[in-house]
C-alpha cells in the first residue's frame, strides 16, 4: 500500500511524560521529519482506496454522520413559545436577567419544548442558564445583536469543583458552563454534590454506570459493520436508543484494539495509564435503524466503531436518557477580562457546555474571555456550528472528552488572544478520554493547536482547517496513548510551520496526513507512545491545494449507506 512509514524512533522507548505548563513553543530546536514518510499516492488516489471501502478502511474513519440527527445540513427551528423579555429581562444590561431568561427557558419546558427569544440587547446575568429540557432552544438574534454579559464565574455560583483524581485541580478547568445543556436530572444531582463538595462521586459527567441494564448480548462482529447479530431482540425496537458497551480484559486488548494493535502496543503498559481504565467499559450510544426478529440481528444508524469480540463481553445495555434536540443560537456570552487563572486552577468562566445531550446544537454563538469556550462533555451526535472564541487566551477553546462521539464542529472561529497570560497552556480543539468519530470541519484558528489531551481518542477527523499551530497539547501519564488509530488530517494550512501535533505521520498508530502545508518540528516535540510499525500515510504533502475532495467530511457526507 502506497505511502505506509515507519516512525523515526527519537531516543527509543515512548515518553510518557505530562505535557501540561508547557511554555513557548519556540523554545526548542527545530528537528527535520523523515523524508522517507512522505507516500507515492496523492490525496485523490487515496479518497478513491477510501471510497471503494468506506467503513473499514485501515487509516481513515467513517464521519459521514457526524452531528445533530446524523450530519443533517439543517438544524430544526422550532417556533417561538416565550420571550425573556415577558419574564421581565432587561435588555439595557441594568438588571440581573438570570431569573427572567431562566424563568422562560422553563415555561418553554413546561410547554413541551420551543425556543426562548432573546432579542437584541445586552443583558446582565449574575448567574448560570440551564436547559435541561428536551427540545428548548435559548434564541438571540445573531451573535452581533444578543450580547449577554456574565458577571460570575462557576466556582463563585455553584462551588469548588475539585477534581476526581485528588490535587488542587479545579475541575472547571474541563466541564461546566454559564450556559449549561445538560439533562435536567443529571445537572442537579451533579451542582447538589459540587455545593455539598461531594466529590469525588459517581456520575460525575452524568453517565452513572450502575443506572445501566443489559439488554442482550452483542456478536461477534467487525469494525464497519452496520447489521450486527444479537442473542435476543425481544427487549429491542426500531428507534430504540441504547449503548453498546465492550469491556477490557487482563491484558488489555481492547486498549491496544483500539490503538490499532500495531507491534508496539503489546509492550505498552497499560496498567499504569490508572486514568484511562477507569474509562472502560467502553460505552458508545447508538440508534437502532432497524430490528430483525426472525434474523436475530440488529441494524445500527452508523457503523460499528469497533469489532465486538466475545472476549470483550460485547453488549447492549439501556441508556441514561439524553438531553434531546436543545440548542443555543445567534448570541455572543461575554466575560469579564480578567487575567486567566493559572493551568488546571480555572474558576469557572465557561462559555457553553454540552453534556450527556444528543442531537443538540450551537449554531453562531461567539465566546468572548472565557476559561473554556465550548465543552462537549459525554455528549453524542451534537452540532457547533458558526461559533467563535474570542478575546483573552482560553484553556479550552473547544473541548471534546469523557467519551464524546459523532460530534461535528463546522465553521469554526478561534481569534488571536487580545491578552494572555505567561501560567496558562492554551489547548486549541482538544479531544481526549476514548472520544471518537468527531470532525472539525472548516476552521480558521489564529491561535492554538490540534490538541489530542491522551486517554487514547480515536478516530477523529480535522479538515479544511487554517492553523496558527502555536498552542501546546496536555494530559498527564495515568491517561495513556496521545492518540489511538485512525485520527486523519486533511487538507491542513499551517501558517508558522510549526508541524507539533498536525503532521502526525510519526505518532500516530494508523492515521492519515494529507495536504497538509509543509513543516517542521519545534518548541513541543513528542516522542511515539508505540515503538516500531504505526501503519501511517502522509500524501499530498506540502500541498494543501492539492487536496481532493477538499473537505473529507463534506465528501463522506455524500456517501450513501449501505442497502
Amino acid at each position: 500500500m502506497p505511502g505506509i512509514s515507519r516512525r523515526t524512533l527519537l531516543g527509543g522507548a515512548a515518553s510518557l511524560t505530562a505535557a501540561v505548563g508547557v511554555g513557548a513553543v519556540t523554545s526548542a530546536p527545530a528537528r527535520a521529519l523523515g523524508a522517507s514518510s512522505v507516500g507515492t499516492a496523492d490525496a485523490a488516489a487515496l479518497w478513491a482506496e477510501y471510497a471503494a471501502d468506506p467503513y473499514r478502511h485501515p487509516q481513515i474513519p467513517y464521519v459521514g454522520r457526524a452531528g445533530a440527527f446524523g450530519g443533517a445540513r439543517e438544524l430544526p427551528r422550532p417556533e417561538v413559545v416565550a420571550s425573556a423579555l415577558d419574564f421581565g429581562a432587561d435588555p439595557e444590561g441594568a438588571a440581573d436577567a438570570t431569573p427572567a431568561i431562566q424563568a422562560a427557558l422553563d415555561a418553554a419546558a413546561e410547554a413541551g419544548g420551543g425556543a426562548v427569544l432573546l432579542p437584541a440587547g445586552h443583558y446582565r446575568i449574575d448567574g448560570l442558564l440551564h436547559i435541561g429540557a428536551d427540545g428548548v432552544v435559548l434564541r438571540g438574534e445573531g451573535s452581533g445583536a444578543t450580547v449577554i454579559e456574565a458577571t460570575r464565574h462557576l466556582t463563585d455560583l455553584v462551588g469548588p469543583y475539585g477534581s476526581r483524581y485528588g490535587g488542587d485541580k479545579s475541575s472547571w478547568s474541563w466541564g461546566g458552563g454559564l450556559i449549561w445543556l445538560c439533562p435536567k436530572d443529571r445537572w442537579q444531582s451533579l451542582t447538589d454534590a459540587i455545593r455539598a463538595r461531594d466529590w469525588p462521586f459517581e456520575g460525575w459527567t452524568g453517565n452513572v454506570r450502575d443506572a445501566f441494564e443489559p439488554l442482550t448480548a452483542l456478536g461477534p462482529a467487525t469494525r464497519g459493520d452496520w447489521t450486527v447479530p444479537v442473542a435476543d431482540t425481544s427487549g429491542l425496537a426500531e428507534g430504540d436508543r441504547v449503548l453498546l458497551r465492550l469491556s477490557d480484559d487482563a491484558d488489555h486488548t481492547l486498549l491496544a484494539h483500539l490503538s490499532g494493535e500495531v507491534p508496539g502496543t503489546a509492550d505498552y503498559d497499560w496498567a499504569s495509564c490508572t486514568k484511562l481504565t477507569s474509562y472502560v467499559p467502553h460505552e458508545w450510544p447508538c440508534r437502532l435503524a432497524a430490528v430483525d426478529h426472525d434474523a436475530g440481528t440488529v441494524t445500527l444508524d452508523r457503523p460499528l466503531p469497533l469489532d465486538a469480540r466475545p472476549e470483550w463481553e460485547p453488549q447492549l445495555t439501556t441508556l441514561v436518557r439524553p438531553l434531546l434536540g436543545a440548542g443555543v443560537e445567534g448570541l455572543t456570552l461575554r466575560c469579564p477580562e480578567v487575567p486567566i487563572s493559572q493551568h488546571l486552577l480555572n474558576p469557572g468562566f465557561n462559555g457553553v457546555a454540552l453534556q450527556c445531550a444528543w442531537d443538540c446544537w450551537v449554531d453562531d454563538v461567539e465566546v468572548t474571555h472565557a476559561d473554556n469556550g465550548f465543552l462537549l462533555v459525554a455528549a453524542k451526535g451534537c452540532t457547533l456550528r458558526r461559533t467563535t472564541v474570542s478575546g483573552r487566551d482560553s484553556h479550552h477553546p473547544y473541548a471534546c472528552r469523557e467519551g464524546s462521539h459523532d460530534n461535528l464542529v463546522e465553521d469554526f472561529t478561534i481569534r488571536a488572544a487580545t491578552s494572555g497570560s505567561p501560567n496558562a497552556s492554551l489547548h486549541g480543539i482538544n479531544v481526549e478520554g476514548l472520544s471518537s468519530h468527531n470532525v472539525w470541519s472548516r476552521g480558521t484558528m489564529e491561535m492554538g493547536t490540534f490538541d489530542s489531551h491522551r486517554g487514547s481518542p480515536f478516530a477523529n477527523v480535522r479538515t479544511e482547517i487554517v492553523v496558527n499551530n502555536n498552542g501546546a497539547h496536555g494530559g498527564d501519564a495515568t491517561a495513556g496513548p496521545l492518540f489511538g488509530a485512525r485520527f486523519t488530517h486533511w487538507n491542513v494550512t499551517v501558517t508558522n510551520g510549526r508541524a507539533g501535533m498536525i503532521r502526525i505521520d510519526e505518532l500516530a498508530p494508523y492515521s492519515a496526513t494529507v495536504a497538509i502545508s509543509e513543516v517542521e518540528e519545534f518548541g513541543q516535540i513528542d516522542e511515539p507512545d508505540f515503538p516500531g510499525e504505526l501503519h501511517t500515510r502522509l500524501e499530498s504533502y506540502g500541498t494543501p491545494s492539492a487536496a481532493d475532495p477538499v473537505n473529507l467530511f463534506e465528501a463522506q457526507r455524500e456517501l450513501d449507506p449501505p442497502a
